[in-house]
């Protein structure tokens, strides 16, 4: 069974991946942190990256140029839906060797920022949005990525809101408190697993 997990950034997905990952029968597929290893190692993706968007998206023709990139694709969303379909198919790839090689798991948690932006959803079983109040989000990511609220801001438009992916999810995690979200998370692994508690 595939578990898809979203929410919007800073909303903490991460940290409940790494909660249900606490669990040995369940592995986790971070689907951002794959998609960046596949933008350095991919021939595909380098060729058609440096096509669309220039030879500068490669530092010396290796290493993905990050900043550069992202300050075209934030600021114009028809740059970043092409970003996503050269990026994406090979990243779907990935992920159906990665669902074949682990069968034998209670469940694959698929942890994608934009699973319905990107209709991933179509992969998953199961969904969870995690969610967690806008200024919330908001501190983390300036904390975390030391950067400005508007930069934030910017990035938190090209993402769907809360309520139109909550309609859509089968669970909803609120994460504002983490002894809070450690309890949601055992209960949705017991509901999955069917295990009682």
């Amino acid at each position: 069974m595939v578990v898809g997990l979203t929410g919007g950034i800073g909303s903490g997905k991460t940290t409940v991946a790494k909660m249900f990952a606490s669990y040995e029968n369940v592995i986790v597929y971070y689907a951002d942190i794959e998609a960046k290893k596949l933008m350095n190692t991919s021939e595909i993706i380098k060729s058609n990256l440096i096509t669309e968007f220039g030879k500068e998206t490669y530092m010396n023709n290796e290493e993905l140029n990050r900043p550069y990139l992202a300050d075209i694709v934030f600021k114009n969303p028809e740059k970043l839906k092409i970003l996503n379909s050269i990026v994406h198919p090979e990243v779907y790839k990935h992920l159906n060797d990665f669902i074949k090689n682990n069968n034998d798991k209670a469940y694959i948690i698929y942890e994608n920022a934009i699973l319905f932006e990107n209709k991933s959803e179509s992969f998953c079983d199961k969904i969870i949005t995690v969610t967690a109040p806008l200024n919330i989000r908001i501190d983390r990511v300036v904390k975390r990525d030391k950067t400005t609220q508007e930069a934030v801001k910017n990035r938190i438009k090209n993402q769907w809101n809360d309520s139109l992916k909550t309609l859509q999810s089968h669970y909803v995690i609120n994460n504002k408190n983490l002894e809070n979200t450690e309890l949601q998370v055992f209960k949705i692994h017991n509901i999955l697993t069917n295990t009682l508690y």
